[in-house]
């Protein structure tokens, strides 16, 4: 087991937690939380041995095998799955030993190494090194391409593959999702939870730590704490601890407050039944979430964009890619203020792509593009970080952006990024990842964009901004597209999900939730290269006449249905805001003077009435929502 008594850690004179106490016992699956700064690394370098401690005890079992992730990787000219297999570093020392027997033709010696291998998986290491590498989201074939062939990103792939070689006792991970697109780490997730090892994990993705975490290790207040439970769990007992500090109750409820308010929007709203039910589930979790983030640092929000032409884009027959290789092709898709998209498919098949298509960083090969002259865009990937200038302090930057505003205005705006007081006139070089990632939001958010594309916003950013970022953009006006491997960003913000596969553009008629499947599937038949030629014969004149009766069948079959649902939504918009004018009249002081008694029994009345039936309707709504989605 692994084991802190009374133990005392510092970063210069500033002590990263005191007098901890902690026992993880073998087989623990743990996820490490808090807030930037906090010793999250500095106990993995404990851990590791790169650093000691300052007081009191640490103990590791000195026969178990440790496994991390290297954050360099070397100028290596050897293929893929030999550095992998470099992981496993008993399996080379066999490999090594055996290659000197039999030079030195040692019979006996050889038959005990190769019993030695069999022992150790070693015939099937290259297999399982395979396996690694293209559950990380490597393509058939680039196992064998040399390390140096790949750039950073998958580089950092190949060290989580190589670590996730080692035949390890303990794995310690530190954000292992950053470099990773949401299939591989789906894959990731199901390889943890079968992990026979102890596990520490540092992740800022909720749902991640929850598939994946058996308990939380809390470092805050120069303190460690563990909870039994994943994320989630833990999210909701210091909510209620958080709930008993008086200090924090009145602004606690302003949260959850301002968060129903846009539940009881989008409830009234809803036009896409399978989405809508989703999303507000998502919603109704935000309200739970609200409490423990109270103290959070961060707390921004998007000002209503200036002008909301409509649409902001059209794209019809697009086709884009890079020289003569084509990715996308015959793209349709309209963008109009409030739509909020989230953008699935596997690696490679072109959400990037789309994404700085609409941007406007890459040209259509072919078809018509079509944007408003009031569109204003905000475009954030991990390239906008190294546009910040490294000499330039926050407020430096913020007043390039905006020479006119006060220096007091651009301070208190820059302070709900995290940039308070002297921060935000620190020069931008030094800064972490999530910092640059929190400053090229900043100014992304101030210039008040109708047209907002996100790609893998949430890298680098801890959990407390990405619930900042998450809540904000409920209330964004304008456009939404996002790619993202955080699925409760995408669960909390989006209402529409397009599928990028075999270079189209399509509708995921299902929820975040069936994705899995759908890729379960997709890798499923990829598998089965010789069964790839019978989809061609589907693929003729009489099958797809076929199709197409059978879709507009089914069409008709459920127009009853959307027809039901869209009058179901706006007797729900009318009954919500009569709901709202009695409850504006209830507030009213003077409606419980002793002369307005009947007129107050009349509006408890009416209350009570509209109450039940938009209960009636709201249930009404989902079941015919469900039914579609049925039929679908």
């Amino acid at each position: 087991m692994l084991q802190l008594q009374n133990l005392t850690l510092r970063r210069g004179p500033e002590p990263l937690f005191e007098h901890a106490d902690l026992t993880l016992h073998p087989g623990w699956r743990v996820g490490v939380t808090g807030a930037n700064g906090t010793g999250k690394s500095s106990l993995f370098g404990l851990i590791r041995g790169e650093l000691h401690a300052d007081d009191g005890d640490f103990y590791r079992p000195a026969d178990w095998v440790l496994a991390h992730v290297a954050q360099e990787t070397p100028a290596d000219p050897r293929a893929a799955i030999e550095y992998v297999l470099d992981g496993d570093t008993e399996l080379r020392q066999v490999e090594a030993r055996l290659a000197e027997a039999e030079a030195a033709h040692q019979g006996e010696r050889l038959g005990e190494l190769h019993a030695r291998l069999e022992s150790i998986g070693g015939y099937e290491a290259r297999a399982r090194a395979a396996r690694l590498i293209h559950g990380l989201g490597f393509h058939p074939g680039e196992e064998d391409r040399p390390v140096t062939s790949f750039s950073g990103g998958w580089r950092m792939r190949l060290n989580l593959a190589r670590a996730l070689m080692c035949r390890s006792d303990l794995l310690l991970l530190d954000e292992p999702t950053n470099h990773l697109d949401l299939d591989a780490v789906l894959w990731l997730e199901g390889w943890l939870r079968d992990y026979p090892g102890t596990l520490l994990l540092i992740s800022h993705d909720r749902e991640f730590l929850d598939a994946v975490c058996g308990h939380i290790l809390h470092i805050e207040r120069q303190g460690v704490k563990l909870y039994t439970g994943n994320y989630s769990d833990f999210e909701r007992l210091r909510a209620e601890k958080l709930a008993h500090q008086q200090a924090l109750f009145e602004r606690q409820q302003r949260e959850v407050a301002h968060i129903r308010s846009f539940v009881d929007r989008f409830r009234a709203q809803a036009t896409k039944a399978r989405q809508a039910q989703s999303r507000l589930k998502a919603l109704e979790r935000m309200e739970l979430l609200a409490p423990a983030h109270v103290d959070s640092p961060f707390h921004f929000h998007f000002r209503t964009p200036e002008k909301a032409p409509n649409p902001l884009m059209n794209l019809e027959r697009i086709a884009a890619g890079y020289g003569d290789s084509r990715i996308l092709d015959q793209v349709g898709l309209t963008l109009s203020p409030g739509d909020r998209i989230g953008l699935l498919g596997p690696n490679g098949a072109g959400k990037s792509t789309l994404i700085k298509l609409l941007a406007g960083e890459l040209a259509p090969q072919q078809g018509e593009l079509e944007r408003a002259a009031d569109l204003r865009t905000g475009y954030f990937a991990q390239h906008q970080m190294d546009q910040i200038h490294p000499e330039h302090s926050p407020l430096e930057h913020l007043t390039q952006l905006d020479p006119k505003a006060t220096e007091q205005a651009l301070r208190d705006y820059l302070g709900g990024f995290g940039f308070p007081g002297e921060r935000a006139d620190s020069p931008a070089k030094p800064f972490s990842g999530g910092e640059k990632a929190r400053l090229a939001l900043a100014l992304l958010v101030y210039r008040r964009p109708n047209l907002l594309l996100l790609d893998e916003p949430t890298n680098h950013l801890d959990l407390e901004m990405r619930f900042a970022l998450t809540e904000a953009l409920q209330e964004f006006e304008g456009a939404l597209v996002v790619v993202s491997h955080d699925r409760h960003l995408l669960r909390s913000t989006c209402d529409r999900l397009l599928l990028v596969d075999d270079g189209r553009v399509d509708e995921f008629a299902e929820d975040l939730d069936a994705y899995p499947r759908w890729l379960a599937q997709r890798n499923a038949r990829a598998a089965r290269p010789a069964e790839s030629a019978a989809p061609a014969a589907a693929n003729s004149a009489a099958d797809r006449k076929e199709r197409k009766r059978h879709e507009a069948e089914q069409r008709k079959r459920l127009q009853p249905l959307r027809d039901q649902l869209r009058k179901q939504e706006q007797e729900l918009e009318k009954l919500t805001a009569k709901q709202r004018d009695l409850e504006q009249a209830l507030a009213d002081p003077g409606v419980y003077e002793a002369d307005q008694k009947d007129q107050l029994k009349r509006l408890l009345a009416d209350k009570a009435q509209a109450d039940a039936r938009l209960a009636e309707v709201e249930e009404a709504w989902l079941e015919a929502g469900e039914a579609l989605e049925g039929g679908a």
